[in-house]
């Protein structure tokens, strides 16, 4: 298994702490998925913004469970449980 090195949220400061401040308030916590560019904070907020635009935008053909359900089945097939 790969290990990765990662800022833990209790050491994090500046941008990286409101970005995982923000993901506390809308997850409950910090994903590992989010943990692992911690030691980018810039593209980690880019990936962040990508995804809340991808997954959370009221633009769009698809609803926001059918973007939901698709990521699920996606992650299935290939194996991974995020």
């Amino acid at each position: 298994m790969a290990w990765i090195r990662t800022v833990d949220p209790a050491g994090a400061e500046g941008l990286l702490k409101q970005i995982y401040d923000a993901a506390v308030r809308r997850a409950g916590k910090v994903f590992n998925v989010v943990r692992l560019q911690s030691l980018r904070p810039k593209v980690l907020r880019a990936s962040t913004q990508l995804y809340l635009e991808l997954m959370h935008a009221p633009e769009g053909a698809l609803t926001r469970a059918q973007r939901e359900m698709i990521a699920v089945v996606v992650s299935a097939a290939n194996g991974c449980h995020y």
